[in-house]
């Protein structure tokens, strides 16, 4: 008599179907493995600050995510005005800060009235910190920065201009959190900010992975 199903066949289904279950199961036992963000830190940043102003002192600090910073008195960390009321002005890499391997860097100025802008009154004079230990460079009425401090040290530098006066002579070594000097307008400057920049080795790098606008330090 012809079966419509073979009782043979059957059976082989039925062993196919436990088997697809044994494995789907198995897999649904295995730790699953965590992907990885390609959302970098300059993506960020990039996405961040694409000309607007940035309101400083929400960030948890450098010295939080990499201690070594803060112990080693060489390697530039925070900001250099150290008030939570900083704004960023205008970004690294653009506008005037292009090509950012010459140019690059951040303006800083203060939101003194706390409208989120920056304010030219609370701006100028305002305290200027060093933010590493280094030998201090002071050049004066220079094109385009106007007042440079330029901090050196083995290995990294710092650039902070438009400065209204210096506060440090010459050749004078100073300790990160020392102050060097007061935002002014000097230079080539629409208004009372410091133009602030990191050197490393030579290079040009993005304050903003020194904790520029991570407050008070």
């Amino acid at each position: 008599m012809n079966e419509l199903f073979p009782l043979g066949r059957l059976r082989l289904v039925l062993l196919g179907l436990a088997v697809v279950g044994a494995v789907y199961l198995l897999r649904q036992l295995q730790p699953s493995t965590p992907s990885v963000s390609m959302w970098t830190s300059n993506q960020r940043n990039a996405a961040a600050i694409s000309g607007a102003a940035v309101i400083a002192g929400n960030a948890a600090p450098l010295g939080g995510r990499n201690p070594d910073a803060v112990a080693d008195q060489r390697i530039p960390t925070g900001n250099p005005l150290r008030a939570p009321n900083t704004v960023m002005t205008q970004g690294y890499g653009v506008g005037s800060h292009a090509p950012a391997a010459v140019w690059g860097g951040v303006d800083l100025a203060i939101d003194g009235d706390g409208d989120g802008q920056a304010d030219p009154q609370g701006t100028q004079d305002a305290p200027v910190y060093a933010t590493h230990g280094g030998i201090v460079h002071a050049k004066a009425n220079t094109w385009p920065g106007g007042n440079c401090i330029l901090l050196e040290t083995e290995g990294y530098r710092t650039t902070y201009c438009h400065l209204s006066r210096f506060a440090v002579a010459d050749l004078t070594p100073v300790a990160r959190g020392d102050l060097i000097g007061h935002v002014g307008s000097t230079g080539n400057s629409s208004g009372p900010h410091l133009h602030y920049e990191v050197w490393v080795a030579g290079t040009n790098h993005n304050p903003l992975d020194y904790g520029v606008l991570d407050g008070t330090q």
